[in-house]
C-alpha cells in the first residue's frame, strides 16, 4: 500500500505544478459562483470532518510525543506534526480537483462515461459512511457524560444515526448547505476563542506554542511520502476526499485566477487550522483537563463538521445518479440515505471496510483520467484558455446585477 499512496501523491503533485504554470492566469468560474468568504467556508467545513474536533487531544499529540515508540516522529514536534498531517500542503489535492472539475472536465467529461461515473459515487458513499464511523468511534472519548468513555453505548448509534438523518435533509436544498457552512465556521471560531479563553493563554504564550508550527515548513520535504503507518492512513485518507470535494467545492469558485485558487486552498484554511491546534497544543502541554461544558462544545461543533460533511456529499451523489428529493420525494430521498448511509457506517465500524481501499481506487481515477486526457483529449486540454463560456456569462451577470 505504500508504494501505491507514494505514487499517487507524487503524480498529484506533479499535476498541480503542471497546471498552474500552463493555466496561471485562467479565471476559474463555476456554476454557481459565490463570494471568496463563502467559498472558503464551504470548502473548509466541507473538506474537514470530525477528526479535526476529535483527534489531536484524544488520540495524536500524545502518539507523536512518543518518540521511542514511533522514531520517526522524532524530527520535530507533535503541534508540526499535526498541521503537517492536516494543513497547508496537503491541500494542494483538493486545488488539484476543484480546478479540474472547474475548467477542464466540462470539455472531457471523463466523469459522465457510466462505469467511471458508478465507481466515483461509490467512493463517495464509501467516504461519507466512513466520516461517520470516525465520528461513532471517537464521539465515546468527548462525551463521557453519557458513557465510560471508552465504549461506544447504543444512544451514540443513535446519535449518529440521527446526524445522518438530519444531514440528508439538509442536502435537499443546496441553500442549507450554503448555510451551515457558513454558521459552522462561526462556531468553529466561536469553539476555538473559547478554549483559549478557559485556558487562560496570554497572547505571548499562544506565538510561543504557534511558533512550533514552524517545525513543519522547516521540514516539508518529509511529509511529501508517508512517514509511517498512521501517516500513510491519512494520506489515503485525503486521496478518498479529494475527488468528491473538487466536484462539489468547483461549482463556487467565483473568478478567482488558477494561482489564486491554489493560493486560497494553501492559505486560508491553514490559518484556522494552526490557531486550532496551537491551542489544543498549549492543553497538551500544560495537561490542561477539558471540562464538561468544553467536552459539549467539542461534541456539538463535531456533529455540525459531520453534518457539513455528510449533506454535501450526499448532494453530490444523489446528483450524479439522478436521484434528487424533487424526484424521489423527500421523506423516501431522505429516509433511504441515513438507512444507506447508517449501514455502511456501520461497516466501517467494524473494520469490514477500510479507508485505504477508497484511497486506492481514487488514485486508480486519477490515472484513467490523465490516460484518458492523453489519448482522446489532448489537443482539447492544452487548447484551454478558459473556464467553460456559459459559467462566465452567468458570473458577468451576475456581477453587473450587483
Amino acid at each position: 500500500m505504500t508504494t501505491i499512496i507514494s505514487f499517487g501523491i507524487l503524480l498529484a503533485f506533479a499535476l498541480v505544478v503542471f497546471c498552474v504554470i500552463k493555466w496561471w492566469n485562467v479565471r476559474n468560474v463555476g456554476v454557481t459562483p459565490v463570494h471568496l468568504f463563502t467559498f472558503i467556508a464551504i470548502l473548509f467545513t466541507s473538506g474537514l470532518d470530525v477528526g479535526l474536533i476529535m483527534f489531536p487531544l484524544a488520540w495524536d499529540f500524545p502518539l507523536y510525543a512518543d518518540t521511542t515508540a514511533e522514531p520517526a516522529y522524532a524530527f520535530t514536534n507533535p503541534l508540526a506534526l499535526e498541521f503537517g498531517f492536516w494543513g497547508f500542503l496537503i491541500w494542494g489535492f483538493y486545488f488539484l480537483t476543484t480546478f479540474y472539475f472547474c475548467v477542464i472536465e466540462p470539455r472531457v467529461k471523463f466523469f459522465e462515461i457510466p462505469l467511471v461515473k458508478l465507481i466515483n459515487n461509490i467512493v463517495i458513499i464509501g467516504t461519507c459512511a466512513f466520516t461517520g464511523a470516525l465520528f461513532l468511534i471517537y464521539l465515546p472519548y468527548y462525551a463521557t457524560f453519557m458513557g465510560d468513555g471508552e465504549s461506544v453505548i447504543t444512544e451514540f448509534y443513535v446519535i449518529t444515526f440521527l446526524v445522518i438523518l438530519f444531514a440528508a435533509f439538509s442536502s435537499t436544498d443546496i441553500k442549507y448547505v450554503r448555510v451551515l457552512s457558513v454558521g459552522s465556521t462561526a462556531l468553529f471560531l466561536a469553539l476555538i476563542l473559547g478554549m483559549w479563553a478557559y485556558a487562560g493563554m496570554g497572547f505571548g504564550q499562544f506565538v510561543d506554542t504557534a511558533s512550533n508550527i514552524g517545525g513543519y515548513f522547516a521540514n516539508i520535504h518529509k511529509f511529501i511520502l508517508p512517514l509511517t503507518d498512521y501517516h500513510e492512513f491519512y494520506l489515503f485518507w485525503w486521496f478518498a476526499w479529494s475527488i468528491m470535494i473538487g466536484q462539489f467545492t468547483s461549482r463556487f469558485v467565483g473568478g478567482l485566477k488558477t494561482w489564486q485558487v491554489l493560493a486560497s486552498l494553501l492559505v486560508f484554511p491553514s490559518i484556522p487550522l494552526g490557531i486550532w491546534f496551537s491551542v489544543l497544543y498549549f492543553y497538551h502541554l500544560n495537561g490542561i483537563e477539558t471540562t464538561l461544558l468544553i467536552n459539549i462544545s467539542m461534541v456539538a461543533v463535531g456533529i455540525i463538521f459531520v453534518i457539513n460533511s455528510f449533506d454535501s456529499l450526499i448532494r453530490l451523489y444523489t446528483d450524479n445518479l439522478n436521484l434528487s428529493a424533487q424526484r424521489l420525494g423527500t421523506i423516501p430521498y431522505v429516509l433511504g440515505n441515513a438507512v444507506v448511509l447508517f449501514g455502511l457506517t456501520l461497516a466501517f465500524q467494524s473494520q469490514w471496510l477500510q479507508i485505504q481501499w477508497i484511497g486506492t481506487a481514487v488514485i486508480g481515477i486519477y490515472v484513467a483520467c490523465l490516460a484518458y486526457i492523453i489519448l482522446f483529449k489532448r489537443s482539447e486540454v492544452m487548447s484551454i484558455t478558459a473556464s467553460p463560456e456559459e459559467n462566465v456569462l452567468d458570473f458577468n451577470k451576475i456581477k453587473t446585477a450587483h
